[in-house]
C-alpha cells in the first residue's frame, strides 16, 4: 500500500468515527458532505446580540457554579448562527473549538460596567419602531451551565425570529442533573438581581415591551422578581410588562397561585407536558406537590385550574427532546415559531412609535 492510500483510509476511518459520534451525542443535522458542500454553508452566518446579566462568580470554569458576591455583573455577546442552522438546534462540534459555518458560535464578548450596561441597551433600542423596541429576557432552568444558557439564548431569539433586543439573565446552576437543591438555593438569591435588571429595562427610554422567556426553575425564579416588583407597586413595569412565557415552570401549584393574585391580570401562558420527568422528580423531592409545568393540560379539570387564574396554557405532552423530556419548549419548531408570531405582532398603541437617540438623551417620538 502506497504512504497517500494509508493517509486516505484513515482520514475516511475518521470521518467515519464522527458520524458515529454525532448519533451518539445528538448533533443536529448531517455531516457536511466531502463531494458536494451544501449551499448555505457557503453563506456567512447570521448574527444575534445578547447582553448578559449574571449573577455567577465567574462565566467559566469552576467559579461559574458559585453565586457573585458582587452582585451582577454584565456583558454584551455576540453570537453567531450558520446558514444551514434548523430551527430547534443548537449545533455544536463533536470535538475542539466552533467553527461559525458549521456552529452556533461566539464571535466576540465585550464585559460592561452597570452605566455601561445602562448606555449600551438604551444605544441598541434607539431607532428600533413599533415591537421591534422590545426586549425578550431569558432566564434559563435547573442544571444549566453558562455556555449552555448563552447558547440557547441565541438560538431562541433567531428561531422565534425575535426582532427585539435579547437579554440573558443566567444564575449559577450548578449544572448537575442531582443538583436540585443547591440549584434552589442560588436561584433564590438572585431575585433580587432579577428585579433589577427589570427595574433598569423598565426605565430605559424608547423601550416598548419587555417579555420575560423563563424556563424550569428559572420560571420560579422569574415569577418572584415580578411579584416582588408587584408588592413595590409596579406591578406591569410602569406598563412595560408584556408577555409572561413560562416553559416546563417548576413552581408549586399554590404557590403559583399566591404569584398570579399578584401579578394578574398579566399577559401569562404556560407551556406544560404530563411527559415531563424532570419535574417529576421535583414533584418527588416537594412530597409530591404539583408542579405548574408537569400539568396534564388534557385532563379538563388541572387545566381549568390553571385557566381560572387568568394563564393561557400550551400543551406540549406530544413533542419530545429525549428521555427526560424538559426542554421541548426550544427544540420544537412549532413552538418557537408560536412564540415568534406572539412577540412579533403589531400593537396599535405601539405600531409609529420609533426611539430615537440626539444630543439630549433618548426619546420616543411617533414616525413621520
Amino acid at each position: 500500500m502506497r504512504p497517500w492510500t494509508g493517509r486516505v483510509l484513515g482520514l475516511i476511518g475518521v470521518i467515519g468515527l464522527a458520524v458515529s459520534l454525532s448519533g451518539c451525542v445528538g448533533l443536529d443535522g448531517p455531516m457536511p458532505s466531502l463531494i458536494g458542500m451544501d449551499e448555505s454553508a457557503a453563506r456567512p452566518p447570521s448574527v444575534e446580540q445578547v447582553f448578559v446579566v449574571s449573577t455567577r462568580k465567574a462565566d467559566g470554569g469552576a467559579d461559574q457554579v458559585k453565586a457573585s458576591v458582587d452582585g451582577a455583573h454584565y456583558a454584551l455577546a455576540t453570537m453567531t448562527v450558520p446558514a444551514g442552522h434548523k430551527p430547534g438546534a443548537l449545533e455544536l462540534p463533536v470535538f475542539g473549538a466552533a467553527k461559525p459555518l458549521d456552529h452556533i458560535a461566539l464571535r466576540s464578548n465585550r464585559e460592561l460596567d452597570a452605566e455601561e450596561f445602562e448606555n449600551e441597551l438604551a444605544s441598541h433600542v434607539s431607532g428600533r419602531v413599533g415591537v421591534n423596541r422590545d426586549v425578550l429576557v431569558f432566564v434559563h432552568g435547573f442544571n444549566t451551565s453558562f455556555d449552555e444558557a448563552r447558547l440557547r439564548a441565541a438560538q431562541i431569539a433567531y428561531d422565534s425570529r425575535f426582532g427585539g433586543v435579547t437579554v440573558m439573565f443566567t444564575w449559577a446552576s450548578k449544572s448537575e442533573f442531582l443538583g436540585y437543591v443547591s440549584d434552589k438555593d442560588s436561584a433564590t438569591a438572585s431575585r433580587d438581581a432579577l428585579q433589577d435588571l427589570l427595574t433598569t429595562l423598565s426605565e430605559t427610554p424608547g423601550v416598548g415591551k419587555i417579555h420575560v422567556l423563563a424556563h424550569s426553575m428559572g420560571g420560579w425564579l422569574a415569577m418572584e422578581a415580578l411579584r416582588q416588583e408587584a408588592i413595590a407597586g409596579r406591578r406591569d413595569l410602569g406598563g412595560h410588562l408584556g408577555q409572561i412565557m413560562l416553559a416546563s415552570p417548576d413552581i408549586d401549584l399554590d404557590v403559583f397561585s399566591a404569584q398570579m393574585a399578584r401579578l394578574r391580570p398579566a399577559d401569562v401562558t404556560v407551556f406544560a407536558s404530563s411527559k415531563d420527568r424532570a419535574l417529576s422528580l421535583s414533584s418527588a423531592l416537594a412530597q409530591s406537590r404539583v408542579r405548574v409545568g408537569a400539568i396534564d393540560p388534557g385532563n379538563a379539570e388541572q387545566r381549568a385550574e390553571i385557566e381560572a387564574l387568568g394563564v393561557k396554557v400550551y400543551d406540549l405532552s406530544n413533542y419530545s427532546d429525549g428521555f427526560i423530556g424538559h426542554g421541548a419548549y426550544a427544540v420544537t419548531p412549532a413552538v418557537l415559531a408560536s412564540i415568534g408570531a406572539g412577540l412579533a405582532t403589531p400593537r396599535a398603541e405601539d405600531v409609529d412609535k420609533v426611539s430615537r437617540l440626539d444630543e439630549s438623551g433618548y426619546t420616543e417620538k411617533p414616525e413621520n
